[in-house]
């Protein structure tokens, strides 16, 4: 037993970590006479960042800077910002201005009186990285008038106190966010797998055993035969990677990633994945003007690495009703990621399509084992025609949720789509044909299989319409929030915790979770029924607290524990509500002034465990002791459901154990 209670006092110090990764300074410089500019400087640590001036509401918390009382000077104009990164979050459904590595504020005073020496203000702000948000916080500000050079920022005594208590996290605490890497790897296997798709289609797959052919029949002796067709294949490359290399040129490597939340960007795309659809499915051909590919191909009649050059030119250009379709989709795709994602994209796609060449040349005799041109190839273009038509609806559905209009929710987004891949059903089946294609006589075993999963697939997508989470396509359905309110899954969720009374001072948190917003009232109430508690810090503005309720607390066997088997106490850093006068008070840890109740558990999470960051979520019994480590976010429902087993274990346990010693690993 007494190894038991040391394992749990030493679990309680683990995964704690004061956070502090902006750093604040200012400075001043007169620009004319009695007229000074104002900069703030905030430095950010890798991975973290702050958000802009001015967010909508219902958004992140917004950086706002305040000035004392304006006696012997007065502010010119509005604070400017700098210029940042703009994004469209999912979670709060807008769009939402943020700064990495350093962010320069700038206001401009002019002040009346050479009494003026020291004018003082204060920031608030929130700070957040792929992880995890720590709650708003408030720094002052001294700007010292009596001179224009760089001075480091004049702390006030609550941020002193503040220092002498954080730990400064160490670099192997601070993991640099790998979602950039991911995202690029990502585009280039959609990329890549693409590109195989487009050798499927009618305009790419004959010209394989063709331009193959002439390789090995002009060439003097094999190895050279197998060295033009690498030339050509790396032309191919050549080609696509300088076409990715432009539009990120054109626009600018970040600029994509700005305009992809732009609602006419979203507008454009949907049309013009639309026209793609269309194409495919055989309304009309897109084609480029036969003088282009004339001239082309004089110049591939030339020979040499120029000519293997052109010749792979005049593939593309010859190709381009086939495949311009695929690579616009693709471009589309890389800029909603941003950055060098065109030019990733375009590597992966030319790669697929440049393979088969070069390896066709070093081996010739697999030529013969390519199926024949055929019927299948229309196929192929048929179900890209219904992908695209399925994608386009995705970027109408983006420009929907920025305009808030709701006319299309969750429930028609994904009507329309079930009846897309249903149509795509029946005609892999041969039950419905279009114009110029015919119904086969016999299902081939390939075109069955996949009329199977697509069918399989359009009656997972059915549930959805009345409130299934659908986590398969999670991120392209508009959010279950944004509904009809057909939630019928949802309610039969919650029937279990509808059929019992609500505990007094407890309300209805997620999915129907009982959940006390007061500590006092929620451990009462626990030691009354006697169960442990799931103490969940965590924030009205918290991105991460979302995604874990959202696809964490959802899972039906999680929400089982948390309904029955804990008492959840979700205190909300940020809640801004005033505390009563007489409950106001300065903290003995980190002297800021407690004047909110989301000050409050703040400053309770750090007194009690350390830390600062949302989520935080730690099991612990009627006496606040920890029953196992803390945790963070982890959107593993597996590993999250473990540690909640792990801790209720642990109070059954101690529970039943005689003498046991709730002294011996106390939280003070």
């Amino acid at each position: 037993m007494a190894l038991l209670g040391l394992l749990l006092c030493r679990s309680n110090n683990i995964s704690a970590q004061i956070y502090d990764p902006v750093k604040w300074t200012t400075k001043v410089e007169e620009i004319e006479q009695n007229e000074f500019e104002l900069s703030v400087i905030a430095d950010i640590q890798e991975s973290w960042h702050i958000y802009g001036l001015y967010i909508e509401q219902g958004g992140p918390v917004p950086t706002k800077f305040t000035f004392s009382a304006p006696e012997g000077y007065f502010l010119k104009g509005k604070i400017k910002e700098p210029e940042g990164e703009t994004i469209f979050d999912p979670v709060f459904e807008i769009n939402t201005k943020y700064f990495e590595h350093q962010a320069v504020f700038k206001q401009v005073v002019q002040v009346l009186s050479s009494d003026i020496h020291q004018i003082k203000g204060e920031v608030e702000f929130m700070v957040c990285n792929d992880q995890q948000c720590l709650p708003p916080s408030t720094q002052h500000l001294v700007f010292d008038m009596t001179s224009s050079a760089k001075n480091p920022l004049q702390k006030g005594e609550t941020s002193k106190k503040s220092d002498e208590v954080a730990e400064q996290p160490k670099k192997d605490d601070m993991e640099p966010s790998k979602m950039p890497q991911e995202g690029l790897l990502s585009i280039f296997l959609l990329s890549f797998l693409s590109g195989l798709a487009a050798l499927l289609t009618p305009c790419v797959f004959p010209m394989i055993p063709l331009t193959v052919s002439f390789f090995t029949k002009k060439s003097n002796t094999r190895i050279e035969g197998v060295r033009n067709a690498i030339l050509y294949g790396v032309s191919i490359i050549l080609i696509y990677v300088i076409l990715g290399s432009l539009v990120t040129l054109i626009f600018g490597a970040d600029a994509l990633n700005a305009l992809s939340t732009s609602v006419w960007f979203n507008l454009l795309f949907f049309i013009l994945l639309l026209v793609f659809s269309f194409s495919f499915l055989g309304a009309f051909e897109i084609v480029l003007p036969h003088s282009w590919t004339n001239k082309i191909d004089a110049r591939a009649d030339k020979g040499g690495v120029v000519g293997i050059f052109f010749m792979a030119f005049a593939l593309a250009l010859v190709s381009f009703s086939c495949t311009g379709p695929i690579v616009g989709t693709l471009l589309v795709q890389a800029a909603s990621e941003g950055g060098l994602s065109p030019i990733v994209g375009m590597l992966g796609f030319s790669m697929a399509i440049a393979l088969p060449f070069a390896l066709f040349a070093a081996f010739p005799g697999w030529l013969n084992s390519l199926p024949r041109s055929g019927s299948w190839l229309n196929n192929v273009k048929v179900v890209l025609g219904f992908l695209e038509l399925a994608l386009a609806l995705k970027f109408l559905s983006n420009a929907d949720l920025v305009l808030q209009l709701h006319m299309l929710e969750r429930e028609s987004f994904l009507a329309i789509w079930i009846a897309i891949f249903g149509t795509l059903t029946l005609y892999l089946f041969g039950r419905i044909n279009l114009s110029d294609h015919t119904s086969p006589t016999r299902l081939s075993v390939g075109r069955l299989t996949l009329g199977m999963l697509t069918l399989a697939f359009t009656v997972y997508l059915i549930p959805g319409i009345w409130g299934a989470p659908l986590k398969w396509i999670s991120g392209f359905p508009p959010p279950q929030h944004y509904s009809e309110g057909l939630n019928v899954f949802a309610r039969v969720q919650g029937s279990s915790s509808d059929s019992r009374d609500l505990p007094q001072g407890a309300e209805w948190g997620p999915h129907d979770i009982p959940v006390f917003k007061d500590y006092d009232k929620g451990m009462a109430y626990a030691q009354k029924i006697n169960r442990p508690i799931l103490l969940d810090f965590t924030g009205y503005a918290c991105v991460n607290c979302r995604k874990m309720e959202e696809r964490v607390w959802s899972d039906l066997q999680v929400l089982e524990i948390l309904r029955n088997d804990v008492v959840l106490i979700s205190l909300y850093v940020d809640d801004k509500r005033k505390l009563p006068e007489e409950e106001q008070y300065i903290s003995d840890v980190t002297g800021k002034d407690i004047k909110t109740i989301g000050n409050k558990w703040s400053d309770f999470q750090v007194k009690k465990y350390r830390t600062n960051a949302q989520p935080y979520y730690v099991v612990i019994d009627g006496q606040a002791h920890n029953l196992n480590s803390p945790s963070g976010y982890n959107a593993d429902v597996t590993a999250y459901k473990e540690w909640l087993k792990q801790g209720i274990d642990n109070y059954n346990q101690l529970k039943n154990l005689e003498g046991r010693s709730i002294g011996l690993c106390y939280n003070s």
